[in-house]
């Protein structure tokens, strides 16, 4: 510090004799002419006070006579007039020198008071300049400790490198023999289910024709009804799975050659609905006077009014591997689906394409779900990268991105039309987003993981979620209070309400379907088969539009279609069998993920787990 406060002292010394210097030598010649113009004006003093002296001298000559003298005396005193000239002159110079030495003084001065206040100035920079000298030296110090860490990072970098490169050869090596196995697991089970096949194929063959071969003799034979003892009443309905064969063979009693496939197999080979197999019965004798009023019965619960979408309308390839959603548009015949392949597609089903009429991006993991809002303006979809995502269907364009959960998100609804959002996660909470500010407004924590949700209205005043838990929980978003839960017997993996909200349909893992009464908050109704098997943690079921029906997919390739009273009225086997391309019929893996009922027609939607997307329709 002592050098350097040498070293710009002796610059401030050296910037001074400077400015000295320059301001000096620009009056010096002034100053000198001003000192000759004073000693000028001493000799012309001496001079005047000599002449005087001399003029005295000859006045007194002349006072005491001599004509010469005058002459002298007028010379003398044209002299001292000259001389008397030239002293005002000298002194009006010595003024004006005088006036121009206070300007220069007072320049002089101005000029200090500059340099006072730049050596202030200078002193301050200085003391800043310290100070950042300082900082330099601290930033170095934690620079140098950057560098050193980032060594350290880079060294930890390139050896999880390494481990992650010989982790990920060994997956593939795992990957190729698991291949290999599961190639060679299902050619034995092709085998097994060819064989299995031709063995029930010639079994029903047989019933068929023997059921054919009755049904037509009862047809032929309508007077043979009263030869016929009648039977006793009739079977009372349970609330369980029953399909039309075992309502009717409940109700005119049991036969050892005639199960519910065997009879559901016939009305199929010989063209018969459930009307016209019923009627035959009758006309046979076979169902009473005592069964016509529980079929009447059955009839005015609508399980025999309404058709099933049982033929297939479509069947295209719409993700490149697993589909997990598909979703209804609620104002055109437009169905989206989300896959495995983080792809949302829009599908036109009304000109019957095969082709997507879009192609949804912006998703780095698979989609779990998605969702139109009430004017199908936009799509919402949520995906296994902990975040979800909105589009717009006109320009299929991506909107937002609502990112803030630590887990996948399994579930996402608009609650205020289109102003909110709100998405379930297995990070066990749910968030209700804000889509203008694009924020997390209010996080309500659950404690398990969310597998699917619902809200009440447009206005989303409730949402009813389900967990993982086993717990069905209610939220009122007005109140921030939460309603009692409702215990299921397993984990829960989707939810769907009625078109009046009045009724909830909750898909159970222990492969059964419970409806809800939300009136009460009770379960009214369980619907099962023996067959039915819940395909995975986020298969969905769906309500009809009219709420009388319940569609849910199967593991076995299945899905089961029931009447709300409890009976079982049609299982569509669409995604059971594919052909190859010898037109021989395969089994894939089969298990449907989600289905979708049309809200403006009977129309049924699914996916699964082997790409592909079935559209039902009943015409």
């Amino acid at each position: 510090m002592s050098t350097e406060e040498h070293v710009w002292r002796a610059h401030v010394v050296r910037r001074l004799r400077e400015r000295n210097r320059k301001e000096c030598d620009n009056f010096k010649e002034i100053i000198e002419q001003n000192n000759r113009l004073i000693d000028h004006v001493a000799q012309l003093k001496a001079d005047n006070l000599k002449l005087s002296v001399e003029n005295e001298q000859l006045r007194s000559a002349v006072s005491t006579g001599g004509t010469g003298s005058n002459v002298a005396i007028a010379t003398l005193e044209k002299k001292l007039l000259a001389q008397q000239e030239e002293l005002t002159e000298l002194h009006k110079r010595k003024g004006e020198n005088s006036q121009l030495i206070v300007d220069l003084n007072l320049k002089v001065e101005q000029q200090r008071t500059i340099i006072a206040e730049k050596e202030h100035s200078l002193a301050d920079q200085q003391t800043n300049n310290n100070r950042l000298r300082a900082e330099v030296q601290l930033l170095h110090s934690s620079l140098e400790e950057l560098k050193k860490l980032n060594n350290t990072m880079l060294d930890e970098h390139t050896a999880l490198q390494l481990a992650f490169s010989s982790l990920e050869d060994k997956l593939r090596g795992v990957q190729d023999e698991n291949r290999c196995l599961l190639d060679r697991l299902m050619r034995y089970k092709s085998k097994d289910a060819d064989k299995l096949n031709e063995e029930n194929e010639s079994i029903i063959r047989k019933r068929s024709a023997k059921l054919k071969r009755d049904l037509e003799d009862a047809v032929r034979e309508p007077s043979s009804s009263s030869n016929i003892s009648p039977t006793p009443g009739p079977t009372p309905m349970q609330r369980t799975s029953t399909s039309p064969a075992q309502f009717v063979g409940g109700i005119i009693g049991g036969d050892d050659d005639f199960d519910e496939a065997t009879i559901n197999g016939a009305m199929e080979a010989i063209g018969l609905d459930d009307n016209e197999y019923i009627s035959a019965r009758f006309t046979a004798g076979e169902v009473t006077e005592n069964t016509r009023a529980s079929i009447d019965a059955l009839k005015s619960t609508g399980y025999l009014g309404q058709a099933n979408p049982t033929k297939i309308l479509m069947k295209f390839e719409a993700h490149e591997n697993e589909s997990h959603a598909v979703r209804w548009s609620p104002v055109e015949r437009m169905v989206a689906t989300g896959g495995a392949d983080r792809k949302v597609k829009l599908w036109d089903i009304g000109k019957n394409s095969t082709e997507p009429r879009a192609v949804l991006s912006g998703s780095s993991a698979g989609i779990n779900s998605v969702d139109f809002d009430s004017t199908g303006a936009y799509i919402l979809g949520t995906s296994n990268d902990y975040g979800a995502r909105v589009w717009t269907v006109m320009d299929n364009r991506l909107r937002h991105t609502l990112t803030g959960h630590s887990g996948k998100v399994m579930a996402a609804k608009y609650v205020h039309e289109p102003i909110k959002v709100v998405t379930g996660s297995h990070d066990r909470t749910l968030k209700i987003w804000d889509l203008r500010s694009i924020a997390c407004i209010e996080t309500k924590f659950a404690g398990s993981s969310c597998n699917d949700l619902v809200t009440t209205d447009s206005l989303g005043s409730t949402i009813i979620s389900g967990h993982y838990d086993k717990k069905i929980r209610f939220w009122d978003i007005r109140t921030e209070k939460q309603a009692d839960d409702v215990l299921m017997p397993a984990k829960i993996t989707s939810l769907d309400l009625s078109k009046d909200c009045n009724y909830l349909i909750c898909s159970v893992r222990d492969d059964t379907i419970k409806l809800l009464d939300l009136r009460k908050n009770q379960v009214i109704s369980t619907f099962t088969n023996e067959h039915f098997k819940i395909s995975c943690d986020f298969a969905r079921a769906s309500f009809n539009p009219s709420g009388l029906k319940i569609a849910c997919g199967s593991a076995d390739g299945a899905i089961y279609i029931w009447n709300v009273n409890g009976f079982l009225e049609a299982t569509l086997k669409g995604h059971r069998w594919e052909e190859d391309n010898n037109k021989n019929r395969i089994k894939p893996n089969t298990a449907v993920n989600a289905v979708s009922w049309s809200p403006n027609n009977n129309m049924l939607a699914s996916v699964g787990k082997h790409k592909r997307c079935i559209i039902y329709s009943d015409s």
